[in-house]
């Protein structure tokens, strides 16, 4: 997610256990890559069932699904779909644009939200806490549904307290809308937040923006490439030593896993939570 200041104290609250019923769930998104993981994972997922697709361009009209489920109607209008279905949950993986608004008729239709569209400033956390606050349900935002993106991000911070350098980098497809990544930001806040870091300033810079960008002393690197998805690596310096943690993403399959457990854990959630840390527990 980007937007540099993100509040990470958006922890919402999870109310006793996860309702054990069938969880009716609406992808916002569905034809784009992550959508169509989405639409596969939850029409698998024993406790789920898929009652609508939503896009901005149905083609066809219908979207098949995985194996012999068949194909589920697509639609333009989230609000109309929402009231037919009687959704629980809709998980949104669009824009930080498409997001908002979709999060705004989600949550005046007193239907829990998840979103793992990227570009969401503070100002957008904030209308999304108050909204989920008084329309009394749970909104859970998270740049990276991967646990091992999320893994990472613990155990960079571990490691922050024993180094005074750290760089980021961050690689992604060539098609990638933003950057810096929200993962990379969302590592920067989370290593940064008791600390300032160091940085070496070169005396000479024949080449501009060659040292990255700069969060809280952290330098912060993007690649955009064909041949890569979604790859993060965090660099930790001192004298005479170095630390290097890394994620790499080798397919969209690998944050399913986390985006099921989000479903499964909104359900019994008030407010606006960020990162999948925090309904991990860690």
């Amino acid at each position: 997610m980007s937007g540099l200041n993100c509040n990470y104290s958006y922890r919402g609250k999870v109310r006793g256990k996860v309702l054990v019923k069938t969880i009716r769930v609406i992808v916002h998104g569905a034809t784009g890559k992550m959508g169509q993981e989405v639409v596969a994972a939850v029409s698998k997922a024993s406790d789920m069932s898929l009652v609508g697709a939503v896009c901005n361009n149905p083609r066809n009209g219908s979207l098949d699904l995985p194996g012999d489920l068949g194909s589920i109607a697509m639609s333009t209008d989230l609000l109309q779909v929402i009231n037919d279905t009687h959704a629980d949950v809709v998980v949104d993986f669009t824009n930080s644009e498409a997001c908002m608004q979709a999060a705004k008729k989600t949550l005046f239709s007193k239907t829990h939200f998840i979103t793992g569209s990227t570009g969401l400033t503070e100002n957008s956390l904030k209308l999304l806490h108050d909204s989920a606050m008084e329309n009394h349900v749970g909104v859970i935002v998270a740049s990276n549904f991967a646990m091992g993106a999320v893994l990472l991000m613990d155990l960079a911070k571990k490691a922050a307290a024993y180094f005074d350098y750290v760089d980021i980098i961050e690689s992604h497809h060539e098609e990638k809308l933003d950057a810096p990544s929200g993962t990379s930001l969302s590592l920067a806040k989370a290593i940064s937040e008791n600390k300032i870091f160091k940085r070496s300033t070169s005396r000479t810079i024949t080449l501009k923006d060659t040292t990255g960008g700069d969060f809280n002393g952290i330098g912060v690197h993007s690649l955009r490439q064909p041949g890569r998805l979604a790859h993060h690596e965090v660099i930790f310096g001192s004298s005479g030593q170095t630390l290097t943690l890394r994620h790499d993403t080798l397919d969209r399959g690998c944050c399913m896993p986390g985006v099921i457990l989000a479903i499964r854990k909104v359900q019994n959630t008030d407010g606006l939570i960020v990162g999948l840390d925090k309904i991990m527990e860690l």
